[in-house]
């Protein structure tokens, strides 16, 4: 179980221009959650961070509204309650929110593991002694990711290959909505286990730098890009109150 523990924040400890933020606070019954980036900061007395462009035209955002602030530092989910300040518009649009008194660190497991319903491609890379040149259709095997981490995944097939097997090296192809399309990752098959409605194995990756990930033309890291839409899509640990 994760420990939650209470700091007073030292603002070099835990503070960095350009830190990706999460924002959580209520518009009217609904709880909703914006991602942004730190600007800079005035010690306890502000921060000032990107407006979420889902918030520029709004106007039920009122100085003193109640929100909370999370994100990722050194292994841990750091976050504290705060209060909207001010935003302006123009000519930047940015958002000013008070300093917080008091910190909350959450350590995470190694990789935070979030659920999926992607699609995804296995390709046989394993083939022992065997040369291999042109892959056959008994090479490929589709299936569907149930969750991702940085560390691996667990993908859930129909039918289980006989080359499927604890073990075995493949390549992965998959996609990260909104960030990307992966291909071309190694993993290992670490474990394989039977349901009732599908087979699901479990596959550690294995970032070999021969993996990449396409995303409106430009190819980045996908280390990074995992990393940063598991975080993203991890639950919010400290709710308003």
């Amino acid at each position: 179980m994760n420990e939650v523990m209470a700091s007073t924040p030292v603002s070099t400890s835990f503070l960095s221009v350009g830190l990706p933020l999460k924002i959580s606070l209520s518009l009217g019954q609904q709880k909703v959650m914006y991602g942004s980036t730190l600007l800079g900061w005035k010690e306890h007395a502000w921060l000032v961070c990107e407006l979420p462009s889902q918030l520029n035209h709004t106007t039920d955002i009122l100085a003193g509204t109640s929100c909370t602030v999370s994100y990722l530092f050194e292994g841990k989910l750091v976050g504290y309650k705060t209060e909207i300040r001010d935003l302006l518009l123009a000519p930047v649009p940015i958002l000013f929110l008070a300093f917080p008194k008091t910190v909350e660190e959450m350590h995470l497991r190694k990789h935070a593991r979030v659920s999926s319903s992607e699609p995804a491609l296995l390709t046989r890379a394993d083939f022992g002694s065997r040369a291999v040149s042109v892959l056959s259709p008994a090479d490929y095997a589709g299936g569907l990711v149930k969750d991702l981490s940085l560390g691996g995944c667990s993908i859930a097939l129909a039918k289980v290959p006989v080359w499927l097997r604890p073990g075995a090296t493949i390549h992965l192809e998959f996609e990260l909505p909104s960030l990307g399309h992966v291909t071309n990752l190694a993993g290992v098959v670490k474990n394989t286990e039977g349901g009732d409605d599908a087979n699901v194995i479990g596959i550690e990756f294995q970032f070999d730098r021969l993996e990449f990930i396409e995303y409106r033309g430009w190819g980045g890291s996908v280390r990074d890009a995992i990393e940063q839409w598991t975080a993203q899509k991890s639950p919010d640990m400290f709710p308003i109150r």
